[in-house]
């Protein structure tokens, strides 16, 4: 079997958003839809405070809420651990939006472009089918299963690999199939202290955070 994961570095990551312009980019999202962004956050207490740059995006949870609600199965989860969505099926009722403990879900009522009027690429690059649905990070699910089509591998090939992985400048973030032990990221866990968001609720979430190396 195959469980597409991805794992961030939060010793690595520097806070740049540079994956938050890549998957805004690649996927054409509207003013204030941020698929992935990245949390500035502060721990501790003067004078030992320490800052860490968490990115954030869908979960692609084993278990996820999203799917459970959703009316018209419009969410689902394949095989390989990622969550889709099909906007042909969506009805735009926004019940995964309240389901999701993560906050990764959004819902365009209305096109909307960053100056008022499109300019020439918000234009060409707006989908109609994505105006009053819910829409959310899919892994870039597309360049994922055209690069396995072509024989490449994801997380090793950037033409397979999700953009936000591909465009990070400090190397923080991975992407790989967890099922392979000699995969990247399964390397990157066994080898790390590592913690999933909310692991509590019994989600399952398929981004790990490293934060130090194991047994130290």
């Amino acid at each position: 079997m195959t469980r597409w994961a991805m794992v961030a570095d939060l010793r690595r990551c520097v806070g740049c958003q540079t994956c938050t312009a890549a998957c805004k980019v690649t996927n054409a999202t509207p003013p204030g839809v941020q698929w992935r962004r990245v949390l500035d956050m502060e721990f501790g207490e003067y004078p030992n405070v320490r800052r860490a740059f968490v990115p954030v995006g869908c979960q692609h949870c084993d278990d996820p809420p999203c799917a459970q609600v959703c009316p018209t199965t419009a969410t689902k989860k394949r095989a390989d651990g990622i969550v889709t969505m099909d906007y042909d099926l969506c009805i735009g009722c926004a019940y995964c939006a309240v389901s999701c403990p993560y906050q990764a879900r959004y819902r365009t009522l209305r096109a909307t472009f960053a100056y008022g009027e499109p300019i020439e690429s918000e234009a060409q690059t707006l989908d109609e089918s994505r105006i009053a649905v819910a829409t959310k990070c899919t892994f870039c699910v597309d360049t994922i299963d055209a690069g396995l089509a072509q024989g490449l591998k994801p997380g090793v090939d950037p033409e397979a690999t999700p953009a936000c992985v591909n465009a990070c400048i400090a190397k923080a973030m991975a992407f790989g199939d967890l099922d392979d032990p000699d995969s990247n990221v399964s390397k990157l866990i066994a080898e790390n202290e590592h913690f999933r968001m909310h692991e509590e609720l019994g989600t399952g979430p398929g981004v790990y955070y490293l934060w130090d190396r194991s047994g130290t």
